[in-house]
């Protein structure tokens, strides 16, 4: 088949705001399994927003941002449920950048012979294609991004940003997450970015420039998130797979702690995995494992053991039209940094 048959049919992104998922996660409520965790995870949530002291973190690991919930996660943040997030460099740059520039996810199968897409030019997610010539477009463009700015070590956030003011200026898609989190001073970290289309226009970059250049500060990414758990206070963790993501917004606690500031730990959290605790991991801790180091209380938490597309739209369409998030302040952190 050729590389146009392959890529024919796009990955559609799930709308919550058109679909309400209350019945269904009211019905859940009253079963077993994961479909009350599921239940218990929605009503955490909104018990999350309804707090008017809490911060509310997303985290993002795993393709469920080329899989189709990419729109979740905009919605999440134009509708203030979300203060700030905390991602995979591939979630943000070679799904929600990608796209925003105009390329597509294409609907395709794991059943197929991968020497035939390697040599059509096509990258495999598990039934999910992405066009390769497509994404080296967008570590260009990044490496674009980069050649413009003023050589010394950013923060992903930073840089993050700086993507954020580039596509408001030449987005194609006009509502990705990197341009409404700009939008609504929601910042966004990548502890691990350059493992993303992100590091080989960064790569690139630095090559073109060896005395003076860009570099991302991931030590720096630390620091500022905690500086915003410090300044937060209560904090909410809705965490979508596990991994870097899942630890970095963890350890802000400890990492207060260490500098001297006694923070509370997070006070509500959420996790949706498919990992397990056999090999004494679960994508780094189960959340009562993460009590006992100080970072999560038990309280409010919840482990959802399902595949993250298919709870994920469910228990942010219930948050949406309970309407938890009206008049929620938004806290707009990414002002936090402005001058310094």
């Amino acid at each position: 088949m050729s590389n146009k048959q392959l890529l024919r049919e796009t990955i559609q992104h799930i709308d919550i705001t058109k679909i309400d998922a209350r019945p269904l996660i009211d019905a859940m409520r009253g079963m077993s399994f994961s479909s009350r965790d599921t239940a218990s995870a929605a009503d955490i949530l909104v018990r999350m927003l309804k707090d008017p002291e809490c911060t509310s973190i997303l985290t993002l690991a795993g393709s469920t941002s080329a899989a189709g919930c990419m729109q979740v996660y905009v919605d999440m943040v134009r509708f203030g449920m979300v203060d700030a997030i905390v991602s995979t460099g591939a979630s943000i740059v070679d799904m929600d950048f990608f796209e925003a520039l105009g390329y597509k996810h294409y609907r395709g199968t794991m059943h197929v012979d991968d020497r035939e897409l390697r040599a059509q030019y096509i990258d495999r997610i598990y039934d999910t294609y992405i066009d390769e010539e497509e994404l080296q477009a967008c570590d260009s463009t990044v490496l674009k991004i980069a050649n413009g700015l003023a050589p010394r070590p950013y923060s992903s956030r930073e840089f993050i940003r700086e993507m954020g003011r580039y596509l408001q200026a030449h987005s194609v898609k006009k509502n990705s997450l990197i341009q409404t989190c700009y939008e609504h001073n929601v910042p966004i970290f990548c502890p691990a970015f350059s493992d993303s289309s992100a590091g080989f226009g960064l790569v690139m970059h630095q090559v073109a420039h060896p005395d003076a250049h860009v570099s991302i500060d991931s030590v720096k990414d630390f620091r500022e998130l905690t500086e915003i758990k410090i300044a937060a206070g209560v904090s909410g963790l809705f965490m979508v797979g596990g991994g870097v993501p899942k630890n970095f917004a963890q350890d802000t606690v400890v990492c207060a702690e260490v500098l001297g500031h006694e923070v509370p730990m997070h006070k509500y959290a959420i996790q949706i995995t498919v990992a397990d605790v056999r090999d004494g991991a679960c994508s780094s801790s189960t959340l009562r494992e993460a009590s006992s180091w100080g970072k999560v209380d038990t309280t409010y938490e919840q482990m959802v053991y399902a595949e993250a597309t298919t709870v994920v739209p469910l228990i942010a369409s219930y948050a949406y039209h309970t309407k938890a998030w009206e008049g929620r302040k938004k806290r707009e952190w990414a002002k936090l940094f402005q001058g310094k």
